[in-house]
């Protein structure tokens, strides 16, 4: 999906914006308040996006941030980027995952993305 794609889908589906991203809530998300945070020009990953596009990028972070927590009081979060087909990457432009999370929604939340590889999470 491209960011033209994105604003065909209209207005309404951007909550948020900076210099070089927006922010949409994900069409499928893993927890309540997950968001997007979508480069505004195609770059394939997080190594494809330029100097001042990674500076902005905390900028964008941080707004999503502050968007959950309008609606949302989750007591932690993870942030997410598949870079590559073989780390998962699916749709290549960039976009950033903003998950909220929650005491209770894992039984056992330590490690958090060091679980991304089956069986390697554990210390």
């Amino acid at each position: 999906m491209t960011i033209k794609n994105f604003y065909e889908l209209g207005q309404e589906k951007i909550i948020g914006e900076t210099e070089f991203f927006i922010l949409i809530y994900d069409g499928f998300p893993v927890s309540p308040g997950h968001i997007l945070i979508v480069s505004k020009e195609i770059r394939k990953d997080y190594f494809d996006l330029t100097l001042d596009e990674k500076k902005d990028l905390d900028n964008a972070i941080l707004s999503a941030k502050r968007i959950i927590e309008k609606s949302f009081a989750p007591n932690g979060y993870n942030i997410g980027m598949n870079c590559g087909e073989s780390a998962g990457q699916t749709v290549f432009h960039f976009h950033c995952h903003l998950i909220p999370r929650y005491n209770g929604d894992m039984k056992d939340p330590r490690g958090g993305v060091r679980h991304c590889i089956e069986g390697k999470g554990a210390y």
